[in-house]
């Protein structure tokens, strides 16, 4: 995003309350034109309310809202540039693929050539041109799902608003649409917001994720910086398997665990109680010269078949370490092996909270 150039959606301040049930608190964020940007959360933690509320569907009792620098709460829904691809799909049953994706446009007025040319060109974006004469209730649920999205995008909103639309199809088909979803984004170079509750889709198609909880955004970043520098001890146990060892500030580089005395890339200004959080693939064999040692008993041992996970009892500490299948040592994790193991000062971020 430029200098000059707003941001595709600015909220400052965002608050909408259901009688005694705060649904959004004070919510501030942008993001920029072109961006694939995730709300992340679990259920009843405000981000559906956002999104509706972006969409024109909700009404805020409190707080801003900019669409591309322009006051968006003083216009409806329908004169916002904006579409929205819901987890239901809403097709109409007795209207065939191609009516579906033209309904919008005849509702405009649109003129039928401009209206035929726009159908077919989302059609063929979608790649469910061979489906046009279809009715929903011939389609797979993966099709029902480029037809949303082919409907959504014939309108040519600014910004696509795209609520969990991937809940209700199986995992592999998840998967496989995933990739289509995130390549048609890059394709079109439009702004997308998903809406989802699973961390693997948020981390896997957004440039940045905004984390929410209770109402409230915890952290926005990229995936990689949410997964490796959370910013709370929310944040690094919502997003995957987290370690969380509870430790004491000992110094610049220093904190103070139950398992003795270990070197951190940084603390946080102070003294008083942390938390030294830590992903289990960093868990590893000790090498030698390897800070952070200790002794562990491994006491179960799980193969996924990408990796082998398992848990280790060191005293009263119980960790969780990850282990990709083909790693050196890999194999020979058993239960009831006792082993020497390390963690990275750089791999450990310590948190207050």
């Amino acid at each position: 995003m430029s200098d000059a150039e707003p941001p595709a959606i600015e909220a400052a301040g965002l608050t909408r309350r259901f009688g005694v049930v705060t649904a959004l608190d004070g919510v501030s964020l942008e993001v920029r034109p072109g961006e694939f940007f995730s709300l992340l959360g679990a259920s009843g933690c405000g981000k559906t309310t956002l999104l509706r509320i972006i969409a024109g569907l909700e009404q805020p009792d409190a707080g801003a809202l900019r669409l591309h620098g322009e006051d968006a709460l003083a216009r409806p829904a329908h004169a916002r540039p904006v579409n929205t691809v819901f987890q239901s799909y809403a097709l109409f049953p007795h209207l065939s693929v191609r009516d579906n994706v033209l309904f919008g446009l005849r509702m405009k007025c649109v003129p039928a050539a401009e209206a035929a040319r726009r159908a077919a060109a989302a059609l063929e974006l979608c790649e469910i041109a061979a489906l046009g004469d279809r009715r929903p209730h011939q389609l797979s649920g993966g099709q029902q799902q480029r037809v949303a999205l082919a409907r959504a995008l014939v309108n040519e909103p600014r910004v696509l608003l795209l609520d969990e639309p991937l809940a209700a199809l199986d995992l592999q088909l998840r998967r496989q649409l995933r990739a289509g979803l995130h390549a048609l984004q890059r394709r079109l170079g439009i702004t997308f917001v998903l809406v989802t509750h699973d961390q693997e889709e948020a981390l896997s198609l957004s440039d940045r994720v905004a984390v929410m909880r209770e109402g409230r955004i915890e952290q926005v970043g990229t995936g990689e910086a949410l997964y490796h520098r959370p910013a709370s001890r929310f944040v690094a146990g919502f997003l995957g398997d987290c370690n969380l060892l509870e430790a004491a500030v000992a110094g610049p580089q220093e904190i103070e665990t139950p398992l003795g005395r270990w070197r951190v890339a940084a603390t946080p200004a102070g003294a008083g109680r942390v938390w030294a959080a830590f992903r289990p693939e960093t868990v590893v064999p000790a090498a030698p010269g390897a800070a952070n040692l200790f002794t562990a008993t491994i006491t179960r041992r799980t193969f996924t078949g990408a990796a082998t996970e398992c848990a280790v009892r060191a005293g009263e500490v119980t960790l969780k370490l990850t282990a990709l299948t083909g790693s050196p040592g890999a194999a020979e994790l058993k239960e009831g092996l006792v082993a020497r193991l390390a963690v990275a000062p750089e791999a450990i971020t310590v948190l207050r909270e």
